[in-house]
């Protein structure tokens, strides 16, 4: 993810979801130059129940590193085409890397793509694709957004979090959830029951 609160804000209770039944996780952002930011997605890390991993960057081959040494199952990243350009630059670098680790250590078996500002990309709303009940663990998805004090939590990401798994939820049928779009690995899309 590209800020300390991304993974908590698209994808925080498909996360404590997973890492519920004891699958590592791990959630990747680059370090900030903000030490206390640091410590907010430390703490946001931890209720999530997941390892945060902070990287550098400037380095150019660091998510290909990341992915080499940890061989995920699953990525999951922002759209190609978010509206925020740090999201956008984010994802581009991660898909450039994917190919070549994918060759070469045969993982991950599958990319998808979170949700975003108003579920909007610079093509138009996020699609409806693979969407995750998060109603029990939407409580720990919001518990962990509050760690970032540093933000306008109360004011802005709590509410706007909030409302888009509503939203998300009620396609579905479900209080709240979360919705993810695949991505081609190597042009496969694997048969998936969730994510």
């Amino acid at each position: 993810m590209a800020h300390p609160d991304d993974a908590e804000l698209w994808a925080g209770g498909t996360i404590a979801r997973y890492t519920a039944r004891g699958i590592p996780t791990i959630i990747a952002v680059p370090e900030h130059h903000d030490p206390v930011r640091n410590r907010e997605a430390a703490a946001g890390a931890a209720i999530l129940g997941a390892t945060l991993y902070q990287y550098d960057a400037t380095a150019p081959d660091a998510l290909a590193v990341l992915l080499r040494g940890t061989k995920p199952e699953i990525v999951i990243t922002h759209p190609l085409r978010d509206m925020h350009a740090d999201h956008r630059h984010l994802a581009e670098k991660l898909l450039a890397a994917v190919p070549d680790v994918v060759i070469a250590t045969g993982r991950p078996h599958r990319v998808y793509t979170c949700d975003t500002y108003n579920s909007l990309t610079l093509d138009g709303p996020v699609p409806a694709h693979t969407t995750l009940d998060v109603t029990d663990t939407q409580p720990v998805k919001m518990r962990a957004l509050t760690a970032h004090r540093s933000q306008p939590v109360d004011t802005h990401f709590a509410r706007m979090a909030a409302t888009l798994s509503r939203l998300w939820g009620a396609r579905i049928g479900t209080s709240y959830a979360e919705n993810f779009v695949p991505v081609p690995v190597l042009g496969r899309l694997p048969a998936a029951s969730g994510l």
